[in-house]
C-alpha cells in the first residue's frame, strides 16, 4: 500500500488519517481551510507525508468552497476522496518527468492550467511536486504566476528543502514543515497494516529513517538488517588509506545494486506489460517514455534511499561513539571532537544528495574525511 492509496482509501472518512506522525502541520493545513491563502510550501523529506498532506487539503479546500457541498455529505465526501486519490478535475498535480522540474515544458503547462476555470465549483488546486528540482528560469517563470494567480486558484508546492534558488518564491507562500515520521508511528502503521510482525517492524522503521512510503518498500526486503550491520562496521574498517575507502566504496555500491535486484525486476515486468498492451491495441510509444523515465527517477531514488539508510546508520554509530567514550583527558577529547565532526559531516552528505552528485565519489569524498572507530587506530 502506498501513501496515496492510503489517502484515497481514508479520505471520505478522515481526510488527514493518511498523513501519519505530522500533528502540527496538519494543524495548520487544517486551519487554513476556512480563510486559504494563495499558495503554501509543504517543506520535509521524503516519505513524510507531504503528498498525502497536499491530496487531503486539496479536497477540503475544494469541499469548503462549494456551498452546494456544505449540506450535501456525500458529495464532500466526492470531493476528498478524488482529491486524496489525484482524479479530482479540479486538483492538477505535476510530477518532473525527468531528474528536474522544466521551464520549456512543465512550467508552461502549469502555467497554462492555472488560467484555466474550474471545473465543479470555484475553486481550483494546483499541486507542484518535487519542486526542490526546479531549475532557476522554472522558479523564475513560476513567480508571477505563484504570486499573483487567479483569485479561484490556490497553489500547493512540495519540496523537501529550500535552495537559494528558490527563497523568492518560497517567500511568497505560507510554508508548512514536515518531519520525518517517528519511528514508533511507522512501526504503528507497518504492524496495523499487516505488513510486518510487531518483533520486526522496529528494525524496518529504523530502516526507513523516517520514510513511511520506504518502510513499506523494507517490509518485505530480508536483507535490510545485514545491510544495516555492513555500514554500522564500516568505521572499524578504515585505516586512513584510500585503498581502504576504494575497496568499501566498491562493497557498498555492490551492496546496493543486489538491493535494487527487486525493483529492476519490477520494472522489467512493467515494461513486458506495456509491450503485450502495444502489441495487443497495435499503437507503439504509449506512454514508454513516461514509463522509462518514472523507471529511471526510481532507481535514483532507491540508490539515494540506500545512501541515506547507510548515512544514518553511520551516524548513529559516531553518537555512540560519543556517549560511550571512555577516559577522559586530550586523548578522549579529540576522539569526541572527530565523533562530532564525523556526525557534522554526515549530516552535509544527507543534503547534499538532493542534487544527485556522482555517487562513487561521494562515498569515497565522505569515508576518506571520516576517522576510524578500530582500536589500534582512534586514538590518532
Amino acid at each position: 500500500m502506498t501513501l496515496l492509496d492510503a489517502a484515497a482509501e481514508t479520505a471520505s472518512a478522515d481526510p488527514w488519517s493518511a498523513v501519519v506522525g505530522q500533528p502540527q502541520a496538519v494543524a495548520a493545513l487544517t486551519a487554513a481551510v476556512a480563510s486559504p491563502v494563495h499558495a503554501y510550501l509543504l517543506v520535509g523529506p521524503r516519505g513524510s507525508g507531504r503528498q498525502a498532506a497536499a491530496g487531503a487539503f486539496a479536497g477540503e479546500l475544494i469541499a469548503a468552497a462549494d456551498q452546494r457541498a456544505g449540506s450535501d455529505p456525500a458529495r464532500s465526501a466526492r470531493h476528498r476522496r478524488l482529491a486524496a486519490s489525484r482524479e479530482h478535475p479540479d486538483v492538477f498535480v505535476l510530477s518532473p518527468s525527468g531528474p528536474s522540474l522544466r521551464r520549456e515544458e512543465e512550467v508552461s503547462q502549469l502555467i497554462v492550467e492555472a488560467s484555466r476555470t474550474p471545473v465543479e465549483g470555484p475553486r481550483k488546486v494546483l499541486v507542484v511536486d518535487r519542486f526542490h528540482t526546479a531549475t532557476p528560469a522554472a522558479a523564475a517563470a513560476l513567480l508571477k504566476p505563484v504570486e499573483e494567480p487567479a483569485g479561484s486558484v490556490v497553489w500547493v508546492l512540495l519540496a523537501e528543502q529550500v535552495l537559494p534558488e528558490h527563497v523568492t518564491i518560497a517567500s511568497r507562500c505560507t510554508r508548512v514543515d514536515f518531519s520525518p515520521v517517528p519511528n514508533a508511528e511507522i512501526a504503528r502503521v507497518l504492524v496495523s497494516e499487516g505488513l510486518v510482525a510487531a518483533d520486526r517492524a522496529p528494525l524496518v522503521a529504523a530502516a526507513a529513517a523516517g520514510n513511511l512510503h520506504r518502510a513499506r518498500v523494507l517490509a518485505t526486503d530480508e536483507r535490510v538488517a545485514a545491510r544495516r550491520e555492513t555500514w554500522w562496521n564500516v568505521p572499524d574498517r578504515l585505516d586512513g588509506s584510500g585503498a581502504a575507502v576504494a575497496l568499501l566504496v566498491a562493497e557498498l555500491r555492490s551492496m546496493i545494486d543486489e538491493a535494487g535486484g527487486a525493483l529492476t525486476e519490477r520494472h522489467r515486468a512493467e515494461i513486458v506489460a506495456l509491450d503485450q498492451r502495444e502489441e495487443h491495441f497495435g499503437v507503439r510509444g504509449s506512454g514508454r517514455s513516461v514509463i522509462e523515465a518514472q523507471h529511471k527517477r526510481e532507481h535514483r531514488q532507491f540508490r539515494t534511499d540506500e545512501i541515506r539508510f547507510g548515512l544514518t546508520t553511520l551516524g548513529a554509530r559516531y553518537r555512540d561513539e560519543i556517549i560511550s567514550m571512555p577516559g577522559e583527558g586530550a586523548a578522549a577529547n579529540r576522539r569526541a571532537a572527530a565523533a562530532m565532526r564525523a556526525v557534522d559531516r554526515l549530516r552535509a552528505t544527507a543534503e547534499s544528495l538532493i542534487r544527485s552528485p556522482n555517487e562513487a565519489l561521494a562515498l569515497q569524498a565522505l569515508l576518506l574525511d571520516l576517522p576510524p572507530l578500530s582500536d589500534s587506530l582512534s586514538g590518532r
